[in-house]
């Protein structure tokens, strides 16, 4: 019997060729964007859950809570590692410090080899080894309990030596200070984890060393050194968390004015905490990993309206078919089945399509989110959601046409009569019409506002000039420093270059160093001071203005600072030339003048309120050589600035980028979402105009002796074409009403992540809407022709 379905379900496909062309590519579309978001999401999920102990390793951070509001560090204070082993001996603590841009260099069989590592390059503890349980290929983590020891991950090591088999002993140097022997390899660590370390040095390294950042200060904060925590399973987080706020009274009780504590963060919620952030490439947020099962629910939500549309508008034609089969013996229950299966052998059609097609997709998936590898579908998730989706896009799609089919009256069947309400009336196609187009509207808006957003951010007034700005970055020591004003001498004479200034950052970045301060000779405030520090040319190279008092002259050490608008308001001062020649203090630091007050300029990314920051020079913290060029014949002036580099600093690498791409990092996970929302909404379009040609072959149907009489009775083809296309324009209308406010309200919530965003006015909802009537023109445009000028004679006779 089921062999029989299967071989009718095949007949019926090769006689309706149309049909079954538009049934299998909508299935297979929705059904190869459905697979594609679950590869990604079940990816996203999977963030370092491959560890040993991953329901039991926690985070500690820190919280500080001010009168105007709470900030977090990712961080804690360096001496908080001792203690916290000291009030929580049943549980394993252990730390790693996070270092960026350092130089390895390499002197091996009389040549000399220089690496600069943006990434991956840490000192850690053996217990944070044990804690993460990385695979060791060669030692253990005991190796890091001794000073100057390295290990390094397998790919390092191939990169260095060209083997990872007989390095141990060998040594290298890291920024041209300490010499370090090599200790043990690990297995590089799989591409979804937070935690990919690839140079490990012992932390006791870097407590003697003080070049590499290590504090004994409690107030000192860093989100580069962080502690995790490997709870037992007999602890639950809340007793451990109660521990912690007391752990907290105790250390902070005179720490500055905020009030501070330390917090478990579980590992499975770091990779979706854009809040704290992460130690790896991206974060993907719960709200994003929501929106993108969402979508590939309504995606196939919306193949199935299209399957079903196309089924009733086809079920006219099969009723002589239906009630030959009643008449000879076949009952409602075996026509279900029947229709059923054939829906099953559409399904598993367009399955074995979609496979395909996401297949040939999984290389395009890196350009829409942060997927470093190449995804797999020959994996047991994959097929059994496949399997799932088949079986829950056969119940969908076939359960209604299968019972109108069956359901048919066998006399009115063979007499042809079948009309509009015995096939369960066109109100339904219509609302499921209503239904595609709504979730179509949806994503259209959302592109639109997104869209808006990122161009609202390319063209926003950061308050600095970010154009044709070269940046070399490098380790500083003693011997950069001596040199850095014949340096800069060289560097202004190129032609080309107009400004040079050394800085610790630019204007805009990620990096935040912020301090307790006071002002005026009074306590200290109750909100965190941010710093930047810059030599005497920061201003002119950045083009920052100046709306109270001057820039400070060339110093070696920071005497007068220069502030922001926004420091002054928080501290309730309108007038900025009241704050010229008044103190300022930082920290322990002694008091040093204010001369100058900056405009405000975007000091991180435009998804955060501007900060009240302390321009400062500082020798010693200058990371940055920060040219401003003309626009012409950068990549010529750029070749001559290392130049520069290499023959002043020969034993040091640099590595250079321009100012614009690196702000364009920041916005990089919301340019994929863009983008995103465009592929998604291009599909929900497409899928809606299968949607809408299923019903205009239904109304051609059911409206073929009302044309051929309209016809006969002088109608012209615009009219007929009027006819046909009110139906859509009405029903889109709907669909927009009742996208719109749902549009608003995520995309809304989408911007609310942005202190500075575009707003959404009538634009977008005219665009979204325009868009979906002309496409729906376009749709239905074949058909409704078709219909218009056909013979109204033998229209009137197929009556």
């Amino acid at each position: 019997m089921i062999l029989n379905y299967f071989k009718t379900a095949y007949r019926n496909l090769i006689r309706h060729k149309g049909y079954a062309l538009l049934n299998i590519s909508g299935l297979a579309i929705g059904i190869a964007a459905c697979l594609l978001l679950f590869l990604v999401v079940s990816y996203e999920l999977s963030y370092d859950a491959f560890r040993t102990n991953y329901e039991n390793i926690y985070h500690i951070y820190t919280q500080d809570t001010y009168s105007d509001g709470i900030d977090y560090t990712s961080g804690v204070p360096f001496p908080a590692l001792d203690a916290l082993r000291a009030d929580f001996p049943q549980i394993k603590s252990g730390a790693f410090c996070s270092s960026n841009g350092n130089q390895i260099t390499i002197e091996e069989k009389g040549t000399t080899k220089k690496f600069l590592e943006d990434r991956g390059v840490y000192f850690a503890e053996p217990e944070f080894m044990e804690i993460m349980t990385y695979k060791w290929l060669s030692g253990n983590p005991k190796v890091l309990s001794e000073p100057n020891t390295v290990v390094l991950c397998k790919s390092l090591a191939l990169k260095y030596f060209g083997d990872w088999q007989n390095v141990i002993g060998k040594t290298l140097k890291i920024d041209n200070t300490e010499v370090l022997k090599i200790a043990g390899i690990i297995e590089d660590a799989p591409f979804n984890s937070d935690f990919r370390l690839q140079l490990i040095a012992s932390f006791i390294t870097m407590k003697n060393n003080s070049s590499f950042g290590y504090s004994k200060e409690w107030s000192s904060v860093t989100s580069d050194f962080q502690v995790y925590m490997l709870v037992p399973k007999n602890i639950d987080q809340g007793s451990v968390e109660k521990q912690l706020k007391q752990f907290s009274k105790k250390y902070y009780k005179n720490e500055g004015k905020s009030e501070r504590v330390n917090l478990l963060r579980p590992m499975r919620l770091i990779h979706q905490d854009n809040v704290i952030g992460n130690m790896g490439t991206h974060v993907m947020t719960k709200t994003n990993l929501i929106t993108l099962s969402l979508i590939g629910f309504l995606i196939i939500v919306m193949a199935c309206i299209n399957f079903i549309n196309l089924s009733t508008a086809q079920a006219a034609g099969r009723s002589k078919e239906v009630g030959i089969r009643k008449v000879l013996g076949s009952n409602r229950g075996q026509l279900f089945w029947q229709m059923l299966v054939e829906t099953k052998f559409i399904v598993l059609i367009s399955a074995l399509i979609a496979l395909v097609l996401a297949w040939l997709a999984i290389p395009l998936i890196k350009n829409v989110v942060s997927i470093e590898e190449n995804l797999s579908l020959l994996n047991p998730q994959s097929f059994l959601f496949l399997i799932s989706i088949v079986v829950l896009v056969t119940i969908l799609a076939g359960i209604y046409p299968s019972v109108v089919l069956s359901g048919f009256n066998p006399i009115t069947a063979l007499k042809n009569k079948i009309s509009s309400a015995s096939v369960g009336g066109i109100s339904l196609r219509r609302s499921l019409v209503v239904l595609q187009f709504s979730i179509s509207q949806i994503l259209i808006i959302g592109t639109i506002v997104a869209i808006s957003q990122m161009n609202f951010i390319r063209d926003a007034d950061l308050g600095f000039n970010k154009e044709a700005i070269y940046l070399s970055g490098s380790n500083n020591d003693s011997v950069v420093n001596k040199q850095l004003a014949a340096f800069k001498q060289e560097l202004q004479k190129i032609p080309g270059v107009k400004h040079v200034s050394f800085a610790s950052d630019m204007p805009s970045s990620d990096d935040n160093h912020g301090t307790n301060f006071a002002y005026d000779h009074k306590p200290d405030e109750n909100f965190t001071l941010f710093l930047k520090f810059g030599d005497e040319d920061y201003f002119k190279a950045f083009g920052l203005e100046f709306v109270a008092g001057k820039g400070y002259l060339k110093s070696d050490t920071s005497t007068d600072v220069v502030i922001n608008e926004t420091l002054l308001k928080k501290l309730n001062i309108t007038n900025p030339e009241i704050a010229i020649g008044k103190e300022i203090k930082t920290g322990a630091n002694r008091w040093r003048k204010i001369c100058g007050v900056v405009r405000d300029f975007k000091t991180n990314s435009l998804r955060e309120e501007v900060k009240p920051i302390m321009l400062s020079s500082r020798k010693k913290s200058y990371q940055f050589t920060c040219v401003k060029l003309q626009s012409k014949n950068l990549s010529v002036i750029q070749k001559q600035i290392q130049a520069e580099w290499d023959k002043f600093f020969p034993d040091y690498i640099s590595d250079g980028f321009f100012m614009d791409e690196s702000i364009e990092q920041f916005y990089e996970q919301e340019i994929q979402m863009t983008l995103l929302y465009k592929v998604f909404a291009a599909l929900a379009i497409f899928i809606s105009c299968l949607g809408l040609f299923g019903l205009i072959s239904f109304m051609v149907v059911q409206k073929t002796k009302e044309v051929g009489i309209r016809k006969v009775l002088g109608a012209s083809t615009s009219s007929i074409l009027y006819l046909f296309s009110k139906e859509f324009m009405f029903l889109i209308l709907i669909a927009f009403l009742i996208a719109a406010p749902v549009a608003y309200y995520f995309m809304n919530k989408w911007l609310n992540n942005f202190a500075y965003r575009t707003s959404m006015n009538i634009g977008v909802y005219i665009l979204a809407v325009s868009t979906s009537i002309g496409v729906a023109l376009i749709a239905v445009g074949y058909k409704a022709i078709a219909a218009a000028i056909a013979n109204p004679v033998k229209n009137l006779r197929s009556e």
